[in-house]
């Protein structure tokens, strides 16, 4: 086996998605580990940042300045030094030890609810009576199931999708939102995204859990035609801000927009833009310092 690279990224542990999508999209990436810094001086106080480790096959191009424009791309779309955390680097080579499995020993299953698990495909679960479990691979594409902000949206599903419902997922990434939707009855369930990287990885996921009706595909929401039921968003905050009118088109009446990806202290962009297309909220989830709201027309 030949040699593979570690590099090594501080970061707000909040940004471990966003931080880890870009990976996966510009990086020879193939798996990630991020580790929490807990312990300081010897007292236990938490740390603003956490270590994100990011395993590379090979490294064709300079990942420090790849990540460098990433860092300020995101700067301009209002994230501040706090939020985003240092982003120092460093990467080193390492002696291949199988390293191709052993980001996967952070991964176990996720209890989103009560009723619905997520679980690395990797692993053997025996899930409780009438318990929902969705089986996927963490990998190249946001929506792990671990992180807040698709936990918000699994959790307005639960409560909102009635049976028979049409769900559309807009930035779908792994496609887990669909996924879910199907487990939970809709008759049918549709993602896009804008990074045909994701498309394959969401059809893998789908078919992991013999729900091959969803249909995933690239395309934003301003291409969209049809109108659904039951609508999710798990997208920046900014950008939620620019599609709020296409997503409100996509929704029929009486449906339901589930808008995720928003940290609380960005949350007003986010209501001016509900506000701007006369949405009514009609809850409120939080999670740690992420936010979500479920809105109708």
């Amino acid at each position: 086996m030949s040699n593979y690279y570690e590099l090594k990224l501080s970061i707000n542990p909040n940004m471990e998605d966003i931080v880890s999508d870009i990976c996966f999209t510009n990086l020879a990436c193939e798996g990630v580990v991020l580790a929490e810094e807990t312990y300081k001086d010897l007292v236990m106080t938490a740390t603003t940042e956490g270590t994100l480790r990011v395993f590379l096959s090979e490294v064709n191009e300079n990942p420090v300045e790849i990540l460098k424009t990433e860092r300020e791309l995101l700067k301009s779309r209002g994230f501040s030094d706090e939020e985003l955390g240092s982003w120092e680097v460093s990467l080193d080579e390492k002696e291949n030890q199988d390293w191709s499995k052993k980001w996967k020993e952070k991964w176990t299953v996720t209890h989103v609810t009560d009723n619905i698990a997520v679980v690395p495909s990797w692993l053997n679960y025996e899930p409780k009576e009438n318990e929902i479990t969705i089986t996927l691979d963490p990998g190249c594409a946001f929506g792990t199931g671990t992180h807040q902000t698709t936990q918000l949206c699994m959790k307005a599903l639960e409560k909102y999708l009635k049976k028979g419902d049409t769900m559309a997922d807009i930035g779908t990434g792994s496609g887990i939102l669909a996924i879910l939707a199907k487990k939970l009855g809709a008759s049918l369930a549709y993602g896009c995204d804008n990074d045909d990287t994701v498309i394959d990885v969401a059809i893998e996921n789908a078919n992991k859990n013999n729900e091959i009706d969803c249909k995933f595909e690239l395309k934003t929401a301003d291409k969209l035609t049809e109108k659904y039921d039951f609508v999710c968003a798990n997208i920046l905050h900014n950008v939620l801000f620019e599609i709020m009118g296409d997503l409100k088109n996509i929704m029929k009446d009486d449906g339901i927009l589930s808008l995720s990806g928003i940290l609380n202290e960005k949350k007003e962009v986010v209501l001016d833009a509900i506000k701007r297309e006369n949405l009514k909220i009609i809850d409120t989830i939080e999670q740690d310092q992420w936010i979500s709201y479920v809105v109708t027309k």
